[in-house]
């Protein structure tokens, strides 16, 4: 009987390591991912990346928003260190205004999820 049970087991893992099924199921993962993915998915996330920047400049107009304008801004001022202090100086106001209208939602909110 231990004969039969022992071959019975045997027979069956070579028969999982005949057909690997380790590869089987790593196939039918990576095609199951494939055709269930959106293929549009780049075009909608670029959508909504252009519509943040753009409601990023409505804000204000004194700081960079993107990393070209920071570019543009310091190629401006690399030859005087003065107006560069001025600009970074303004452009700290203006952030730590933004904070100040933001924080006090974000903690009043934060407060109320606590509770």
């Amino acid at each position: 009987m231990k004969n039969i049970i022992s071959s019975a087991i045997a027979q069956i893992s070579s028969l999982i390591n005949g057909f690997q099924v380790k590869r089987f199921f790593a196939v039918v993962a990576v095609g199951f991912l494939l055709l269930t993915t959106n293929v549009d998915a780049g075009r909608n996330s670029q959508a909504v990346a252009e519509q943040v920047l753009e409601k990023a400049h409505q804000t204000d107009d004194v700081r960079p928003k993107t990393s070209n304008e920071w570019k543009q801004e310091a190629r401006e001022t690399e030859d005087d260190p003065g107006t560069r202090g001025k600009y970074i100086a303004e452009e700290t106001g203006q952030a730590l205004k933004e904070f100040g209208k933001l924080y006090p939602k974000t903690a009043e909110a934060s407060t109320r999820d606590n509770d």
